[in-house]
């Protein structure tokens, strides 16, 4: 006999459970994106100060060169054995890249093994993350409520905020309590010292998770795919896992760009103090807790395409002109005014486009196709956007560069929204407005009553 449906309750100790690990995932890609420069001196001397922080922030995205690896390896064994195993197996593959960049000695200690250990464990965190959101997206999906799929998946992208402002909450702490040397020396390492303190934590409570009645449901009825089957699937559907590639661009590139690199951005091109773009970061990421889950219900009710080209689109036009506004008068006010733009129409934007890329990947391939299309835009454009913008500052003098790198990848997700919308991937919408219209003839019949 089959096991019950979980219960709203039980859903909801499952979502805590899932997102658990996604935080682990997002606190320390923030940590170290928040703490490039002392990392940059500790790891990378050189006497050219460009020239470390470019090799600090190549280390930050050269750990999601391993992503698609990931995506394929561990993606195609969460199809097979299930979303529990998956996300256990990734979450200890994380811990093992934390432990390794926390207890790594510096340059002056040990010389060139210093950065080759740290590209290492940025490689384990790389690999690891390549199945980590796609497994926990695609385990929301399976487990939401009907209708509630949108907001039920976004809390994946809603528990990464939380890192990004627990992160930034940390950084604000040391900067009171620590002086800048210290920070320099060894205070850059506190964080993921307590990355590593709560990593069996994490492991206690994702090891009660249960496997989705529809992995049971499939693996009851069908037999269990051989690799060769699930990657043979994927390679057939290589157009759609491309037109999501191009819907994750824009969020990649956004959420790096107004999280991980704003206190590098801050300090070194607006010339605000740490303080300034820690307590910013705060901010922006409470108010993408906010916007996520708000938008990802949204879509529930009117579909998923016109949120997403709404918000690309806004994203498009406004992105550059924002930040010509902001290089103009540097300040803690028009950085907080900007970033609060930016969160708004992330939120938007991304509290819609992970439940989408649920939708429209094959069941059979479901973990591995997302993963491999949100690991391939990561790889390609979002884990080096701080170092692009950093580039293109530098190689224009112009310190607006960024909202023109952001508008491009902007551009790139309305073209990849049109051609899906196209291709007839928007199907569930049309049920999504069916209901819609139930609902409100049901109420107008029950007024009418």
């Amino acid at each position: 006999m089959s096991a019950q449906p979980l219960s709203n309750v039980s859903k909801r100790g499952s979502v805590f459970r899932v997102v658990s690990g996604n935080f682990l995932e997002m606190f320390d890609f923030m940590v170290y994106g928040f703490y490039a420069s002392a990392i940059a001196k500790a790891m990378f001397p050189s006497d050219n100060e460009f020239v470390s922080l470019m090799l600090s922030l190549m280390t930050f995205g050269v750990g999601f060169l391993m992503r698609p690896l990931g995506a394929i390896v561990l993606g195609g064994y969460i199809d097979r054995h299930g979303r529990r195993a998956g996300l256990l197996m990734s979450l200890g593959i994380m811990s093992a890249g934390v432990l390794l960049i926390a207890l790594t000695p510096s340059y002056a200690t040990i010389g060139l093994a210093a950065p080759v250990l740290i590209v290492v464990g940025r490689l384990l965190q790389g690999f690891s993350a390549g199945a980590e959101s796609g497994g926990v997206s695609v385990y929301l999906a399976e487990i939401a409520t009907p209708g509630k799929r949108g907001f039920y998946v976004s809390w994946q992208s809603a528990s990464q905020q939380v890192a990004v402002v627990f992160a930034a909450i940390i950084g604000v702490g040391l900067r009171f309590t620590l002086s800048e040397d210290q920070m320099q020396a060894w205070g850059w390492r506190v964080p993921f010292l307590i990355g590593c303190l709560i990593v069996p934590f994490l492991f206690f409570i994702r090891r009660s998770l249960q496997e989705t009645e529809d992995f049971k449901q499939r693996a009851a009825t069908t037999k269990r795919p051989s690799l060769r089957e699930v990657y043979g699937a994927l390679a057939r559907d290589w157009r759609i896992v491309l037109l999501a590639v191009f819907l994750v661009t824009l969020t990649s590139v956004m959420f790096y760009l107004i999280t991980a690199y704003t206190p590098t951005f801050g300090k070194r091109e607006l010339g605000l103090t740490d303080m300034d773009s820690f307590v910013c970061t705060v901010a922006v990421g409470i108010a993408n807790f906010i916007w996520i889950p708000l938008m990802g219900s949204l879509s529930d009710r009117v579909g998923r395409f016109r949120v997403l080209l709404v918000f690309s689109a806004l994203i498009a036009l406004t992105a550059y002109p924002a930040m010509l506004w902001l290089v103009a008068e540097p300040s803690f006010g028009r950085l907080l005014a900007t970033l609060m733009w930016f969160s708004f129409l992330y939120g938007g934007y991304q509290g819609v486009m992970v439940v989408t890329l649920t939708e429209i990947m094959p069941a059979n391939v479901r973990a591995t196709g997302f993963s491999l299309a949100y690991s391939l835009a990561q790889a390609i454009f979002g884990g080096f956007t701080p170092a692009i913008s950093t580039w293109l500052i530098q190689s224009t003098g112009n310190k607006a560069m960024p909202g023109a790198w952001l508008a491009a990848s902007a551009v790139v997700a309305v073209l990849g929204a049109v051609l899906l919308y196209r291709r007839g991937a928007f199907s569930d919408d049309l049920a999504i407005r069916a209901s819609g219209r139930t609902r409100v003839q049901s109420r107008l019949h029950s007024s009418h009553g």
